[in-house]
């Protein structure tokens, strides 16, 4: 059964950073678009950034210029670099291959001193 298995998260203090990885147990990668969204306690989940097969990428407003997202397709893996964190960035972080409908479980980042 494929899979998306998210990595990476803890806790970290506020103007930390931290790097998520996803990786994804199937085959043909490259061809999927991903995306990073996340979860925060009683809220709904909301997207956070997306990288295209072209590594093309976008960013929520709420992160742009602080998160990065990039991708390994020899490794089957996206990543999500979370710069100068802040606490109201703590949440379960989980990565979409949204052509498969396919999410992994998520990992928890905590921001907070």
């Amino acid at each position: 059964q494929v899979q998306l298995a998210e990595s990476g998260g803890g806790l970290v203090r506020p103007g930390e950073s931290v790097r998520l990885s996803c990786i994804f147990s199937g085959t043909i990668f490259n061809r999927y678009n991903v995306r990073w969204y996340r979860q925060a306690p009683e809220r709904t989940r909301e997207w956070v950034a997306s990288i295209d097969r072209d590594q093309r990428t976008e960013y929520a407003d709420s992160v742009l210029w602080r998160f990065a997202i990039s991708r390994d397709n020899a490794k089957n893996t996206a990543y999500l670099q979370m710069n100068t964190l802040k606490p109201e960035d703590t949440a379960v972080y989980y990565c979409n291959i949204p052509a498969l409908d396919l999410w992994g479980k998520g990992t928890l980042v905590t921001v907070s001193s």
